[in-house]
């Protein structure tokens, strides 16, 4: 248990809060878009259509949402996020017009990217650096947690599948976040409160002229496309393209649930700096390729369960570098940005988890349902591509500003952000990686 429960402390209660509104996000990600179809009356396309536009505007605020954090304290702007969101899902319950539908999506797709970035701006003003990547890697377990018991409370919805059932998945989901809300309220006031105003000359968004840190962000998004791959592509493949049977496609987002669950806190131990994140995201990106073209190969037999058991490998081999990506992802998504603006970095950085999921399922669907097992292969070669160039962009942002005490024992930690927008700077690189003074997970 202690691979899922977090130590006492500010871990465990940002732990407990998303855990709240993870469970009821399970129950609505299952229902809502039947609930949209079938009670709402909108087409798929409305309802695809206003989606898009909602993550689109989502991933433009996160930004100046995470500057506001930031500004204001990420406490209070993460409360605000999080009632923001669930008063948006709550209107759900009303909304009979495509217009009222439209307004309420792009309130929840940004209330839910300002939340992301005023909570990762809150778990580095809460915890030491050097328990950062272990503490999201809790967070990222008991998320998953959530969704699989929200998930299974949404099955019971769409079994009776009537409007009341669907109706109370929704009411879970924004009592959920009203929760999260008051617990997150009830966390003590992070050392330090709110950050004073830029200074004259400095811009106020340092990090739309941070180049450095915007490659290292878009390659982190090219690796983001294992989501929209699990949550689309695949499900699609596994029906139309191989013998196994449609429960398979359940079996294999189990494997990756618990999964995460059981060991993403382990596999995070492994990164102690900036080093050895990178060196986890190439591996990620090995891992990535490897399972692409398993899954590849499963449409080349002729049997149902030769299918199944090539399916089950490459999800294997493919959550193992999910969690490798996560673990390196978030020390490099925290070790690059200054201490004084991680709501607006962590904003930016995050934003790519929206850019996946808008332009992965055109993209992926493109690739390996028209392609087909060549698809597959180009797919794992952008992993491969990203992941083994997220090393050299690292170093190359860490020259370019002062890193004092980014992780204990290796490199040092942004305090004032890069000297330049193009970061030749001091050309110092992070030191060899340790141990020293990582508390046991």
């Amino acid at each position: 248990m202690s691979r899922i429960i977090p130590p006492p402390g500010a871990p465990r209660k940002l732990a407990l809060a998303q855990l709240t509104n993870s469970v009821g996000d399970g129950a609505y990600y299952v229902c809502s878009a039947l609930f949209f179809n079938r009670v709402v009356g909108l087409s798929p396309t409305q309802i695809g259509a206003a989606l898009t536009l909602g993550w689109a505007l989502g991933a433009v605020l996160g930004v100046p949402l995470g500057h506001l954090a930031d500004r204001r304290g990420p406490r209070g702007i993460a409360v605000l996020m999080s009632g923001a969101t669930g008063a948006a899902v709550a209107s759900f319950l009303f909304v009979r017009s495509y217009p009222a539908f439209l307004v309420a999506v792009c309130v929840y797709a940004c209330a839910q990217c300002g939340l992301a970035a005023a909570r990762q701006a809150l778990l580095a003003a809460m915890v030491e650096p050097e328990r950062r990547t272990e503490t999201r890697a809790y967070l990222q377990s008991t998320v998953n947690a959530g969704l699989a018991l929200g998930a299974a409370l949404g099955g019971v919805a769409l079994q009776l599948d009537t409007e009341k059932a669907y109706l109370t998945a929704l009411a879970l989901d924004a009592l959920s976040f009203a929760l999260a809300a008051w617990m997150l309220h009830r966390l003590p006031v992070p050392a330090g409160g709110a950050n004073a105003e830029p200074a004259r000359g400095e811009p106020r968004m340092a990090v739309l002229r941070d180049r450095p840190y915007a490659v290292v962000a878009l390659l982190n998004t090219v690796m983001l496309l294992y989501m929209p791959l699990l949550s689309v592509a695949l499900p699609l493949w596994v029906v139309q393209r191989t013998e196994a049977p449609g429960w398979t496609v359940s079996a294999l987002l189990v494997l990756n649930t618990v999964s995460v669950v059981l060991f993403q806190v382990r596999i995070a131990g492994r990164v102690t700096g900036l080093r050895s994140a990178s060196r986890a995201v190439r591996q990620a990106g090995v891992l990535l390729l490897l399972a692409c073209g398993v899954f590849a190969c499963s449409s080349l037999g002729s049997s149902a369960w030769s299918a199944i058991a090539l399916l089950v490998a490459a999800a294997a081999v493919q959550v193992l570098g999910e969690m490798l990506l996560g673990a390196g992802s978030w020390e490099i998504g925290f070790g690059l940005a200054p201490a004084d603006k991680q709501g607006q970095y962590q904003g930016f950085y995050g934003a790519g988890t929206a850019v996946a999921r808008l332009a992965g399922p055109l993209l992926l669907t493109a690739l390996i349902l028209s392609w087909g097992e060549p698809g597959w292969l180009v797919l794992g070669g952008l992993f491969l591509a990203a992941g083994t160039a997220m090393g050299p962009a690292v170093r190359r942002a860490a020259a370019g500003r002062d890193l004092t005490g980014a992780r204990s024992g290796e490199g040092t930690r942004a305090s004032s952000g890069p000297r330049t927008p193009e970061g030749p700077g001091d050309p110092r690189r992070p030191a060899t990686d340790t141990a020293g003074g990582r508390p046991a997970s």
